[in-house]
């Protein structure tokens, strides 16, 4: 199983960005997917996520501004970024909880995109 992300990259404050991120492998089920970041010099931080019934939790730093979704045929899940600010950068890491047969499963991640928020 993998998780490849994309759709980091450099933005001016209060602009807007899309983060992708795939899955690809052989596997029973995927139950939650989301995305972290961490900031130079900071923990890892729990952005959003989203459950296989569609149920999304946001960090308080992004809600209203950041939109978690997810495409359960594409094995995708998407961010979509609003009004950034330049505090909202961090390399951003997407996971997925999957189970790969009826017995095995667990968390994957993606190897990570950068989003960069500067005039």
């Amino acid at each position: 199983v993998q998780l490849q992300a994309s759709g980091g990259g450099l933005v001016q404050p209060g602009g807007s960005l899309r983060l992708s991120c795939a899955a690809s492998g052989s596997m029973f089920s995927i139950n939650t997917m989301g995305w972290y970041r961490q900031a130079p010099g900071k923990p890892r931080e729990l952005v959003a996520a989203i459950g296989s019934g569609s149920r999304t939790n946001y960090a308080d730093s992004v809600k209203g501004r950041f939109t978690i979704s997810r495409d359960n045929d594409k094995k995708m899940v998407y961010l979509q970024m609003n009004s950034l600010k330049p505090e909202d950068t961090a390399v951003y890491y997407c996971y997925a909880d999957i189970q790969v047969s009826s017995t095995q499963g667990g968390r994957y991640w993606g190897q990570g995109t950068l989003v960069t928020v500067s005039s």
